[in-house]
C-alpha cells in the first residue's frame, strides 16, 4: 500500500458560534467549506468525508497536506466573518498506509490521523512524527515546525512525538496539546506532600526562569529531598514537550555508571548510553531531568556541567547532600519539617494508615516529630509502631541513645537522629531478621528471593524475614517477575555499617561473588534462544554484577570475570568490560592456573578485537589457548583459536587465520557445543571471504546458518545473515543480499547491539554503494562511523572501505559529494537510517526517501 497523507480539520467552538450567529451560522459554515475545498483541489487532496464543520482529505505527499493546511489557515484567517466573528479550525495531520475498500480507507493510521487533529486548538496545525520527519526541509514559504514534545494520544498505545507547524503572521502560541499528556517517568507517590507549600512555590518560580537551568535541593538525609523534587518536576511538567524524567542514582558511585542510569531513566537503549550519543540525543529534546541522590556519585559534577553545555533545552532538578558546585546552579535547602504542623500531619497520616482506630495526642506527636528533627524518613518509619507501642513508648523508646550513632562528635544532629530511628526499628526485629537486614547489604540495587535466599537467608524461610522488614518500612518490595526487594540508601547504609561489626562480611561477599557468577553462566546460556529476557535480566542485576566484579579477589575474581565477559560486547559497554577484565587479572596476579583464567583472557581478547587492537587480542588469546592446552581443555581451546584466528585475520595474516580457523573448525566438530560451532563456521567464512573463495565462505556461513535455525539464536543469527548479506554482495549477487540484508533490519534493531548494528550498517552500506543509492550509502558510512567513535569501537578498515565506497559511486556522484554526505551522516543515527530502510523501495532511495539531514 502507498503512503498518503490524511488532514481532519473541524471548526472549534462551533455551537457557541451557532449560537452568537443565529442564522448567519450558515452563510460562515458554507464560507468555511469554500475556501477548504478550493484549498484541497488545488493541492492534489481527495475529499474522503464531509460531516458538519468537519473534513477528511487524503493527499498523495506529505509536503501538499501540509502546503494546504498552512494556505487553508491563512484564507480562513484573511475572510471576512459574519458579524465580526472569527472562525478557528483546527487541522491535523498524519501519514502512513492505510487500508483501502471500497475507496474508503480505514486502520489505525486514520485513527491515528483523527486523534492529532483532535490534540489541536481552533488555528493550530498540529502533525505526526512521521508527518514532520517528511516535511521538515519542503516546508511552506514563512512555515516552521515547532516540537511539541512526546504526547499520549487516546486509545493509542504508543506516545506519539507532536510537531505545530507555525506560520509567520497567524498565531503561533497554543495552550498545550489536548492529548492525556506528555511522556513522563515519574513516579507516582502513594501520599500527598505534606508542608511543602513554599517550597514548592518557589522552586515552581525557579523552573519558570529561563536562564535557570540547574536547580539542586539540598539537605539532609531523610529530609524529604526526593519527594519533592518528583513534586517540582510533576507541577511543571507542561513545560517541557519532551517531559519529566526521574533518574534514581543512589547505587551510582561513578560517572560512567550515573551517565547508564539517566539513559535507563529515559529508556534509552543501550547503543545510546555513551555520554557522547546520550547528550546529543538529549540536544534535541526539551525535558525536565530530576537526578536523585548524587552526592556519592564520584564526577557528578562533571556529568552535569557536559549536560548543561551540550544540551541547551534541558533542565535538572538534582538532589544531593551536598552542593555540586557549578556555575549555573541554584540551592534550595530543604529543611525538616515544621514539628508544630505538617510533621505531626504526616505522622498522623501514617500511624492511621496502619491503626485505623488511631486517636493521636497531638502534644504527644508533636513532642516525638520534634525529637525526630521533623525528618520525613524518620516519622515515616517511627509511626506504624504504633500498632505495638502506645505514644508514650515510643517517645521513651526514642530517647534510649544507641551508641553507635551518637558517640561521634563531627556527625551532624539530624544525622545522627536518622541513625536513631533507624537502629530503633532495627532494634524491633527478630535477632534472626536482624541477622537478614544487615545481609542484605551486600546486594547493589537489591535482590530477589532466589538471590537472598542463597546468600542471606540461611536455613530460614525468606518469605517470613522479607514481610517483616517490609512492615518496619526498612526495605521496599516492587512487584514483578521476579519480585525485587531492595533498601532506601540511607538505611542501606546502615545495615552496612551493622554487617560491618559482624564477621561475616567477607564470607557473603564470597557468596554473593559466586552467586552472580553462576548467574552470569545460566544468562549466557539463556541468551542464545530468549535473548530479550537474557538481556533484561542483565540490566536488572547490572548493580549486583559490577559489585561482585568489584570485590572478588584472585581466583575468584577471575571466575566472576570469566562468567560475565559476554555481557559487555552485548550492552555496548565495550570500555567498562575491558577495565573490568583488566582489573580482575591484575588482581589475580600469579593466581592458579585455571579453565576461568583462560576464559578471562579470551573475553579480553575478545573485547580487544571489538576495540580495533588486534595485535594485542592476539597475544592475549595465544596465553588463553596455551593455557588451555596445558590444561587439556578442549573446549577452551577451541574457542581460543577463534579468537587467535580472528586476530590474524585481522592482522593481515589470512593464510595463518584460515589454517588456525580450519583447526579449530575441526576440533569443534568434535564437540557438543552448537552456538560456537556456528561462530567459528562464520569466523572461517570472513578469512575465506577475504581469500577470495566465495563458494566456499558461502557453503560454511549456510552451514553456520543452519546450525543457529536449531538453535534458536536470534542475535547470532542475524550476525551471520548479514554476513552472507555481504558475501554476496561482493560476489557481485547484489540483488540477492539486498532482499537477504532488508529481511534482518527489524531483528538487527530490536535486538539493539551496538557491534552487530554497526557491522549490519557496514553491510547495507556496501550493497547501497553497488547499488548506485550513492547518497544513503555516504549517510550510512558517517553514522556508522561516528557511532564507533562514541563508543570506542573503531573500524580498522575504515580507509579501506572508504576507498571501495568510492570506487563504487564514482559514476553516479564526485568524491566531492559523496563526503559530503558522509559528513551529514555523522549527525545521524544508524537505527534510523536501517528503519527507513527497511520500508523503503530497493535502489537509488536517495535523500528524498529517507528524509533531510537532522530528522
Amino acid at each position: 500500500m502507498a503512503a498518503v497523507s490524511m488532514v481532519f480539520t473541524d471548526i472549534e467552538g462551533s455551537t457557541v458560534l451557532l449560537r452568537r450567529l443565529g442564522d448567519s451560522y450558515l452563510e460562515a459554515l458554507e464560507g468555511h467549506r469554500r475556501i477548504l475545498r478550493q484549498v484541497w483541489r488545488a493541492y492534489g487532496g481527495v475529499e474522503q468525508g464531509t460531516e458538519g464543520d468537519s473534513f477528511f482529505v487524503v493527499f498523495p505527499s506529505a509536503a501538499d497536506a501540509v502546503a494546504a493546511a498552512v494556505d487553508g489557515q491563512r484564507r480562513l484567517a484573511g475572510h471576512a466573518w459574519p458579524g465580526g466573528e472569527r472562525l478557528r479550525v483546527r487541522m491535523g495531520i498524519h501519514t502512513g498506509t492505510p487500508g483501502v475498500s471500497d475507496g474508503d480507507y480505514w486502520g489505525m493510521d486514520v485513527h491515528r490521523a483523527a486523534r492529532v487533529a483532535a490534540s489541536a486548538h481552533g488555528g493550530q496545525v498540529i502533525v505526526s512524527a512521521t508527518t514532520g520527519e517528511l516535511v521538515r526541509h519542503a516546508l511552506p514559504d514563512g512555515a516552521a515546525l515547532r516540537d511539541l514534545g512526546t504526547h499520549h494520544l487516546k486509545d493509542i498505545p504508543e506516545p506519539e512525538r507532536l510537531f505545530q507547524v507555525t506560520v509567520i503572521g497567524l498565531d503561533a502560541d497554543f495552550p498545550p496539546p489536548r492529548t492525556l499528556g506528555t511522556a513522563t517517568s515519574l513516579p507516582v507517590p502513594a501520599t500527598a506532600l505534606l508542608g511543602r507549600e513554599a517550597d514548592l512555590a518557589r522552586l515552581g518560580e525557579l523552573i519558570r526562569q529561563p536562564d535557570v537551568r540547574l536547580v539542586s535541593l539540598v539537605g539532609p538525609g531523610g529530609a524529604g529531598k526526593t519527594r519533592l523534587g518528583i513534586a517540582t518536576a510533576a507541577g511543571a511538567v507542561n513545560q517541557f514537550p519532551g517531559g519529566a524524567y526521574f533518574v534514581p542514582l543512589a547505587e551510582a558511585v561513578s560517572e560512567e555508571v550515573m551517565w547508564s542510569s539517566i539513559a535507563e531513566g529515559l529508556d534509552v537503549p543501550p547503543r545510546e548510553r555513551p555520554p557522547g550519543r546520550l547528550t546529543a540525543y538529549l540536544a534535541q529534546r526539551t525535558l525536565l531531568l530530576v537526578l536523585d541522590n548524587l552526592e556519592q556519585v564520584d564526577g557528578a559534577d562533571r556529568v552535569v556541567a557536559q549536560i548543561l553545555d551540550r544540551a541547551p533545552q534541558v533542565k535538572i532538578v538534582a538532589t544531593s547532600r551536598r552542593p555540586l558546585g557549578l556555575v549555573a546552579e541554584r540551592q534550595h535547602l530543604v529543611t525538616p519539617l515544621e514539628t508544630t504542623s505538617a510533621a505531626v500531619e504526616l505522622f498522623v497520616q501514617r500511624a492511621t494508615a496502619v491503626q485505623p482506630g488511631f486517636s493521636p495526642d497531638l502534644a504527644l506527636v508533636a513532642q516525638i516529630c520534634e525529637r525526630l528533627d521533623g525528618l520525613p524518613l524518620a516519622i515515616e518509619l517511627c509511626a506504624p509502631r504504633v500498632r505495638l507501642l502506645s505514644l508514650e513508648e515510643l517517645l521513651d523508646r526514642i530517647d534510649h541513645p544507641l551508641d553507635f550513632a551518637s558517640t561521634s562528635s563531627v556527625t551532624p544532629d539530624r544525622q545522627r537522629t536518622l541513625r536513631d530511628t533507624i537502629a530503633w526499628s532495627y532494634d524491633l526485629l527478630r535477632p534472626e531478621h536482624q541477622r537478614v537486614f544487615r545481609r542484605l547489604a551486600v546486594f547493589s540495587g537489591g535482590a530477589d528471593l532466589a538471590a537472598i535466599t542463597a546468600i542471606a537467608a540461611d536455613t530460614l524461610d525468606p518469605l517470613d524475614a522479607v514481610a517483616d522488614l517490609h512492615d518496619a518500612n526498612l526495605i521496599t518490595v516492587t512487584q514483578g517477575t521476579p519480585t525485587r526487594i531492595a533498601m532506601l540508601q540511607t538505611i542501606a547504609q546502615y545495615a552496612g555499617e551493622k554487617l560491618a561489626e559482624t564477621d561475616e562480611l567477607e564470607r557473603l561477599r564470597a557468596a554473593h561473588a559466586t552467586y552472580y557468577a553462576q548467574l552470569g553462566d545460566s544468562l549466557r546460556g539463556l541468551r542464545e534462544s530468549r535473548h530479550g529476557t537474557a538481556l533484561d535480566r542483565v540490566e536488572t542485576e547490572l548493580g549486583n554484577f559490577r559489585a561482585a566484579l568489584s570485590w572478588a579477589t584472585g581466583a575468584q575474581g577471575v571466575r566472576v570475570c570469566a562468567a560475565l565477559s559476554w555481557i559487555w560486547v552485548l550492552t555496548g559497554d565495550v570500555a567498562e568490560g575491558r577495565r573490568r577484565h583488566e582489573e580482575a587479572l591484575a588482581r589475580a596476579g600469579t593466581a592458579e592456573h585455571s579453565v576461568e583464567l583462560a576464559a578471562c583472557l579470551r573475553g579480553l581478547a575478545n573485547l580487544l578485537l571489538t576495540q580495533g587492537e588486534p595485535h594485542r587480542a592476539f597475544a592475549e588469546a595465544t596465553r588463553a589457548l596455551d593455557l588451555s592446552k596445558s590444561l587439556d581443555d578442549r573446549s577452551g581451546v577451541a574457542w581460543a583459536m577463534s579468537l587467535v584466528g580472528t586476530a590474524q585475520r585481522h592482522q593481515g595474516e589470512l593464510e595463518a587465520a584460515q589454517q588456525t580457523l580450519t583447526e579449530g573448525l575441526e576440533l569443534h566438530r568434535e564437540l557438543d557445543d552448537a552456538g560456537r560451532l556456528a561462530r567459528m563456521l562464520g569466523n572461517l567464512a570472513g578469512v575465506e571471504e577475504e581469500l577470495g573463495h566465495h563458494d566456499r565462505a558461502e557453503a560454511l556461513l549456510r552451514e553456520s546458518l543452519a546450525v543457529l535455525d536449531t538453535v534458536g539464536d536470534e542475535h547470532e543469527s542475524a550476525v551471520q545473515g548479514q554476513n552472507l548479506a555481504y558475501l554476496l554482495a561482493v560476489a557481485g549477487r547484489v540483488e540477492e543480499a539486498d532482499e537477504l540484508a532488508r529481511g534482518l533490519i527489524p531483528s538487527v534493531l530490536c535486538l539493539g547491539s551496538p557491534p552487530l548494528t554497526m557491522a549490519f550498517s557496514n553491510t547495507m552500506m556496501s550493497i547501497l554503494a553497488r547499488e548506485g543509492d550513492a547518497v544513503t550509502s555516504a549517510r550510512l558510512f558517517g553514522a556508522e562511523e561516528a557511532m564507533g567513535e562514541r563508543l570506542a569501537i573503531p573500524n580498522p578498515y575504515l580507509a579501506e572501505e572508504l576507498d571501495e565506497a568510492l570506487a563504487l559511486v564514482a559514476g553516479v556522484m564526485t568524491a566531492d559529494d559523496w563526503q559530503t554526505h558522509r559528513r551529514t551522516g555523522r549527525s545521524e543515527r544508524v537505527e534510523d537510517l536501517l528503519a527507513r530502510l527497511a520500508f523503503a523501495p530497493r535502489r537509488a532511495l536517495g535523500s528524498h526517501d529517507l528524509g533531510q539531514p537532522g530528522g
